[in-house]
This record gives structure tokens, C-alpha cells and sequence, in this order.
């Protein structure tokens, strides 16, 4: 009987979409960094990659288009709000919980703060980066509804939820807008005010019958 003897694999090893997500992660920070310095405009798919360490092949397998590099970075904003929405308790209300819990990035990603800040700002007068941020809260729609459904013991996909998640959303937007403005301001300070701003204007989407 003929041994066969098993095949060995060449090439690089398949990237862990862990290691996906910290390389994508890691361009988002470089491209930040250079749409602050030189603008948007005069920023090149080509420098982005050089500056990350990566091909401009691994760039374009990984991102759309250049502006679309700072998904990473706003999209951890979006993430740490719809964590502390999924956390929220019975029994208590939705302002007191975000004002414990909420934090404009996740606490493991502080580090990203004022990047996320400044490319949030640069989006006023960035129409693709606007169209970037857009599209992330749009996306994110979906899992705000989801996180209210639960907390409600409602359908997801019910007018109550989606018209909520619709607030939400728009005013998460609203005041991460206004946070953004007042730190390129003011300083990194304001943030603590954000969270109390978040919470208030948030507690007309907080049931009272449902805590």
C-alpha cells in the first residue's frame, strides 16, 4: 500500500481575522494621524501604507478607499455605546446607567480617544469622511434596535423599537458631534461633561413601565 505523504502548505499562513482586525486598526491610527497633518486631500493611499509598515495591496484589500481607513477608529466609538446600551439593568434608568458606564471609547482603547475625537471633528468639513461616519452610525442602527428589543422584551423589527433606536442613534451622533467640536476647542476636559450630556438627552427614550 502506497504511502502518501500529506501535503505541506507554502506561503503565508492564513491572517487570524484577530490580526485582521489590529492591522486594520493600526492603518486607521496612520491615517488619522496623516489627514490631521497634511489634510485629506494631499494625503495618498501610498503614504498611508508606508506609514502603517504595509503594502499598498495589503491597504486596498483591507480599505475601499482612503477615507474609508478611519472605519476602524470611529467604529470603536459606536462600539463602546452599544456595549453599555446592552448592559443597561432593570430598574434603572437609562441616564444613571450612562453616566456610570458609558465612555466615548472602550476603557482598553483610551489611547484612541483624541484620534477618534479629531477625525470626528475633521468629518465638518470632510465630505467623505462625513459619508464614512454616516454610513458607521447607520450600520449601527440595527444593533441599537437589537440592545433596546432586549432591554423593552419587544420585537426588534416593531415600529416602538426602531423609531427608538432612530433617536438614539441621531442623538448619540448629535452629541459626539458637539464633543468633538468642543475638544478641538476646549481640550480633552470636556469629556467628562459629554457623558452627563449623553445621558440627559437620552432619557426620552428611557420606559418607565419597562424597568
Amino acid at each position: 500500500m502506497e504511502v502518501t505523504e500529506p501535503r505541506t502548505r507554502r506561503g503565508r499562513p492564513p491572517v487570524s481575522e484577530e490580526r485582521r482586525r489590529a492591522q486594520r486598526l493600526e492603518i486607521s491610527r496612520h491615517a488619522v494621524r496623516l489627514f490631521r497633518a497634511q489634510g485629506v486631500a494631499t494625503t495618498s493611499g501610498e503614504q498611508i501604507a508606508r506609514a502603517a509598515g504595509v503594502s499598498e495591496r495589503t491597504l486596498w484589500r483591507s480599505f475601499r478607499s482612503k477615507e474609508s481607513c478611519v472605519e476602524p477608529l470611529l467604529s470603536q466609538s459606536l462600539e463602546a455605546f452599544q456595549a453599555v446600551l446592552r448592559t443597561w439593568p432593570r430598574g434603572v434608568a437609562l441616564a444613571d446607567h450612562l453616566r456610570e458606564r458609558y465612555t466615548v471609547v472602550p476603557e482598553d482603547s483610551r489611547a484612541d480617544l483624541d484620534a477618534v475625537l479629531a477625525v470626528v471633528h475633521l468629518t465638518r468639513d470632510e465630505p467623505a469622511l462625513r459619508a464614512v461616519w454616516l454610513v458607521l452610525h447607520e450600520r449601527a442602527e440595527t444593533a441599537i434596535a437589537a440592545a433596546l428589543a432586549a432591554r423593552f422584551d419587544l420585537p426588534p423589527h416593531s415600529l416602538e423599537v426602531r423609531a427608538r433606536a432612530a433617536v438614539v442613534n441621531a442623538a448619540l451622533r448629535v452629541a459626539t458631534d458637539d464633543l468633538a467640536r468642543a475638544a478641538a476647542e476646549e481640550g480633552a476636559d470636556v469629556v467628562q461633561r459629554h457623558r452627563g450630556l449623553v445621558a440627559e438627552v437620552l432619557r426620552l427614550v428611557d420606559r418607565p413601565d419597562a424597568r
